[in-house]
């Protein structure tokens, strides 16, 4: 059964998909931009605080769906300068402990509404 999971504690979907969707013992988390849920602006104008933003988005949608992040299986990044994948990978590692996700990161052209950074996630369920 599919379910949708939505947090207030994270941006709400600006269009036709959910936050994340349950599926079994997995959670799917849409890519999350750096914005903060209380005020729908970016953080910063910093690619480490968009990071983390990020993050902390992710990290709110997987409490709600009753998981964390400690049990995220895959991440995909998406930045718009890889020359700066030292300082997001920085950020990133904040966040995560062996074993870390697997992951990919990919430059990308261009990100919703001038982000830096975005990230999405697939969680397990314990």
């Amino acid at each position: 059964m599919i379910t949708q999971v939505s947090s207030t504690h994270a941006p709400l979907a600006i269009g036709p998909y959910s936050q994340a969707i349950r599926i079994g013992n997995l959670l799917f988390v849409s890519g999350q931009l750096p914005i903060v849920p209380a005020t729908g602006e970016f953080c910063s104008d910093d690619v480490v605080a968009q990071t983390r933003q990020c993050l902390e988005n992710i990290a709110a949608i997987a409490h709600e769906a009753g998981t964390s992040l400690k049990y995220t299986v895959k991440t995909t990044l998406l930045v718009t300068d890889l020359s700066a994948f030292a300082l997001v990978n920085g950020a990133y590692a904040e966040f995560f402990s062996a074993p870390c996700p697997a992951r990919a990161c990919y430059e990308v052209k261009a990100l919703p509404k001038g982000a830096q950074v975005e990230i999405e996630a697939v969680i397990a369920l314990p």
